[in-house]
């Protein structure tokens, strides 16, 4: 049995004609999957809107599906869930109104997170102190009250502080005080518009308040328990689960493979996995046994 790469060298051993293939982009690819994933999203969105029998159980799904395009923002700041520039920006700009995730300035922040993976001083992700260590911790972070506290910071400091972060330069700043007095001006109008009518609340407050925690345990599962070491395959972690959850995360359960060959979209990433799977050093079967493994952490 051959001796476990780190993810550099499995890089470099990859013939140019698979890295080729691996990395080829595809519109068709991507707006099949937004179709499908907007689709559901629109079933909900109607069933809440017209109240169908036991409608505030919709909010569930429609919670976890505006949530969950976080996944598909992430992918659009690395240009690949499709071919065209045009649509991965207009992609990402949709989903930072939808979940109040600045575009332009988390394109920086998870660039800067790529670059500095798992590293207590210099990742950004961990700039707030790291992941939960106690089992309030824990709690009060799947209740989503930290994202929330930092992007209403982040916005508000974006649009009118000084905008200071290491990882964003200075010609994007101007761009980025845009993006966040306009996000903000949306949001204004949204409260207001709760005046006239309760449906933002039904249709997008509430279920996003409902679908953080789900979030926030699948994203605690990317890096969490993970060691800070250099190597992809192992300060990132493949999640082995079912097709619901990589296509509401638009494959990225595959999330070593994504850190250690960023350039892959996400539907070459089950590809890319048969060359990584035997390299891995950082796995869970499913989100249930990572959960369990991280309170059992946190009980020690």
């Amino acid at each position: 049995m051959s001796a476990a790469l780190d993810h550099t060298a499995l890089i470099k051993s990859l013939p140019p004609e698979t890295k080729a293939a691996l990395t080829a982009r595809s519109d068709a690819a991507g707006l099949r999957h937004l179709a499908l994933y907007l689709a559901a999203l629109a079933a909900c969105t109607a069933g809440l809107a017209l109240q169908i029998p036991f409608w505030p159980l919709l909010m569930v799904p429609q919670g976890i599906l505006l949530v969950f395009l976080f996944t598909l923002s992430h992918e659009c700041t690395h240009q690949t869930p499709f071919r065209s520039k045009w649509l991965n920006e207009a992609a990402g700009h949709f989903c930072a109104i939808a979940i109040a995730l600045p575009f332009v300035w988390f394109r920086y922040f998870h660039l800067a997170h790529h670059k500095y993976t798992n590293d207590p001083q210099r990742d950004p992700e961990l700039e707030h102190g790291g992941r939960p260590g106690t089992f309030g911790q824990w709690l009060t972070y799947l209740s989503g009250w930290g994202y929330w506290r930092a992007m209403a910071a982040t916005l508000w400091r974006n649009a009118f502080g000084t905008i200071n972060a290491p990882y964003l330069p200075e010609r994007r700043h101007a761009h980025v005080q845009l993006e966040a007095r306009a996000l903000l001006v949306l949001y204004a109008a949204a409260l207001l518009s709760l005046l006239a009518s309760p449906l933002v609340l039904w249709l997008w407050i509430v279920p996003l308040l409902i679908g953080q925690p789900f979030l926030r345990a699948y994203l605690l599962a990317e890096h969490g328990l993970c060691p800070p070491v250099a190597n992809m395959l192992e300060n990132s972690r493949t999640t082995f689960t079912n097709r619901v959850v990589r296509f509401l995360a638009w494959n990225m359960p595959y999330h070593a493979e994504h850190h250690a060959f960023p350039n892959v979209p996400f539907h070459r990433l089950p590809a890319f996995h048969t060359f990584t799977r035997a390299h891995l050093k950082s796995t869970s079967d499913g989100y249930g046994e990572f959960t369990a493994d991280y309170l059992r952490q946190l009980s020690r």
